[in-house]
């Protein structure tokens, strides 16, 4: 069964579409309600876990902190910047990783994140 395609759910869609960086939840629900001040929190956790089951989006792991959504796309990496707290992608990856991996170790996946001061804050 299809999803209903309700003006809320375009919003979420809307939201995510525009988006410069991975957001939070709350992001995502702030900059909802800007198009639709009655867009509940329960409605873009739905919207969420649709987008993320059909693979249309990804979440963003960092440890120690909330999920993150970006729009899905090849593997990258993520920069988290400690004054604002704010997280960026980073374009591309560096192959050599796999070259730290022990003799007779199988990598099959890896995240990086690197931390420091974003444009902004610097």
């Amino acid at each position: 069964m299809q999803a209903r395609n309700t003006r809320q759910k375009q919003i979420v869609d809307k939201v995510m579409g525009k988006a410069t960086r991975p957001l939070t939840v709350h992001e995502i629900l702030a900059g909802g309600k800007k198009f639709l001040p009655s867009l509940g929190l329960a409605t873009v956790y739905r919207e969420l876990n649709r987008l993320v089951e059909t693979g249309e989006i990804q979440t963003v792991t960092i440890p120690g902190d909330p999920p993150r959504y970006e729009i899905a796309k090849q593997h990258h990496h993520h920069f988290k910047c400690t004054k604002c707290d704010n997280v960026y992608e980073l374009e591309g990856c560096l192959k050599e990783i796999t070259k730290l991996v022990p003799k007779g170790f199988k990598a099959e996946s890896h995240d990086i994140t690197l931390y420091g001061l974003c444009r902004a804050c610097a």
